[in-house]
């Protein structure tokens, strides 16, 4: 068994939980908005086509923001085509996903499900094929409260308020070759200058995510955020960052060290935008947008989108089917985000449902959780107050993508208000348990409230409709408390979560 340590310290305080991490993400891509949030012949389904038992799942998640409608579906989007009279609306083909779009549901559709779900919507804007003045009719029908033409046509449309969105992406992932209207960086940061501009005159309390690099795998990587960022800076708040893992050749080691990636490209951005912010003389700080990460097998068959004459809607696309070393990823994702929330101040799980999703359904029939859902929900739930700065010594296993990697992963977080504490603690050795001390001298007397570790003998157990059960998060009885250290046993490939709170 590996031994480690968890130093915490209430003064060692890295930036405050920011509800916005825990957003997700609804692109017209296969079954996500049709059969999985929309489904109008389910028997939970209410007036509006909209399944209940999506939306109650969504709300146990514990989602906060929801970027819509994509991804690379927006790169070819014409808005205006999913407003007004639902039959009169046109089928449109996505180029993005070669699908068939019936924009049944559209602005007005999603900002109701929004407004049930409990969400706040983060909207993005076709930069393209399309440009600065269909971005600033969208923000009219948006946030314009009325005396317009756009505007109107909401009022005409049965919204007589309106939606006030606040954030807005220009675009998505215009570094990509694969991206309808891909542009050089010069391009597009010339293009998403202007248009934060003009959204800006219309509406001066917008905020912008200007399109960082879809990987740091990519070649442009760092190079386009600084040619981007020189051009935009000044007239956006966010910068995106998009990053998707997956094991590959079997090799667990390596995926399971995925944050090591996540927390070397957060770094790079943060940097790559200071020296930007250093050579113009700009007085304040761009932050990162993470609106896309995920553990996605990109080589799998249903990763394939469907060619030739068959543009059908709502295929079935990128519907992973998660395992426990994947959720165990996740939540070591979410460790990373958090211990970056001083850079990372909005975060987007890719996607909500059915695509790459911790919510899987059947069309007319049953919903469940995937493996992944639970460290999100629990992360969600229980993180609140200050992140923590936390200091970890732990012994390294060699993966072949990162070198030596330390087994324990951890981050804290420190509610002031009730002085509750909670550590969520990984640990990614392949092979052997750690015993895990926690050293909380620097908040004598706490008590152990809950402690919950997710992990499997085997590791790839999958959640299906038949059984989402057998596998979830269940009660460490190794942890314990006493003399102002905490103590538990962590399992092979695990995720776990303490709670702490005064005695």
């Amino acid at each position: 068994m590996h031994a480690a340590t968890v130093t915490l310290d209430p003064a060692f305080v890295v930036g405050p939980v920011r509800p916005r991490t825990f957003g997700s993400f609804v692109e017209h891509l296969g079954r996500c908005v049709y059969t999985g949030i929309h489904d109008p012949g389910h028997p939970t389904a209410d007036a509006d086509g909209f399944r209940g038992d999506v939306l109650d799942l969504t709300r146990e998640l514990g989602v906060t923001t929801v970027r819509y409608p994509g991804g690379n579906f927006v790169s070819g989007y014409r808005w205006e085509d999913g407003i007004g009279p639902v039959d009169a609306r046109p089928t449109r083909l996505d180029l993005a996903w070669h699908s068939s779009d019936p924009n049944t549901v559209g602005v007005d559709e999603f900002m109701r499900w929004a407004a049930k779900a409990g969400v706040e919507p983060m909207m993005a804007v076709n930069l393209g094929t399309r440009g600065v003045q269909e971005a600033l009719d969208l923000l009219e029908y948006c946030n314009v409260p009325g005396g317009s033409f756009w505007s109107d046509r909401r009022r005409a449309n049965g919204v007589e308020e309106p939606y006030r969105i606040r954030m807005w992406c220009l675009g998505n992932e215009m570094d990509g070759p694969w991206q309808i209207g891909h542009k050089t960086p010069q391009e597009y940061g010339r293009l998403a200058a202007e248009t934060a501009r003009a959204m800006r005159m219309m509406d001066p309390g917008v905020e912008l995510v200007v399109c960082g690099s879809s990987s740091s795998d990519m070649p442009t990587f760092g190079e386009w955020e600084r040619v981007v960022l020189t051009e935009a800076y000044e007239h956006v708040d966010h910068v995106s960052a998009h990053a998707y893992y997956w094991e590959e050749d079997g090799d667990l080691a390596s995926f399971l060290a995925s944050a090591v990636d996540m927390d070397h490209f957060v770094e790079s951005v943060a940097a790559t935008a200071d020296q930007v912010r250093a050579a113009g003389k700009h007085t304040k700080r761009i932050t990162i947008s993470f609106d896309e990460w995920n553990v996605w097998y990109q080589k799998r068959a249903e990763s394939r989108p469907p060619s030739g004459d068959d543009w059908p809607v709502a295929p079935v696309l990128l519907e992973d089917r998660y395992n426990v070393a994947d959720a165990v990823v996740v939540g070591n994702l979410l460790v990373s985000l958090l211990r970056n929330t001083d850079r990372v101040h909005a975060a987007s799980l890719a996607q909500l449902v059915n695509v790459i999703a911790p919510i899987m359904t059947e069309p007319g029939g049953r919903s469940w959780r995937q493996t992944t859902f639970h460290p999100f929900a629990l992360t969600a739930r229980h993180a609140a107050g200050d992140v923590l700065r936390v200091a970890v010594q732990s012994p390294a296993e060699e993966t072949a993508r990162f070198g030596d990697v330390p087994v324990l992963d951890a981050v804290a977080t420190h509610d002031p208000g009730t002085g509750d504490v909670v550590l969520f603690a990984v640990n990614r050795s392949t092979t052997r348990a750690v015993d895990l001390d926690v050293d909380l001298r620097g908040f004598p007397g706490l008590r152990l409230v809950e402690a919950l570790t997710l992990s499997n003998p085997d590791h790839t157990w999958q959640a299906t409709a038949d059984d989402a059960t057998s596998v979830v998060p269940v009660v460490n009885t190794s942890a314990k408390v006493a003399d102002d250290r905490a103590r538990a046993e962590l399992p092979a490939v695990s995720w776990s979560v303490l709670r702490l709170a005064r005695a």
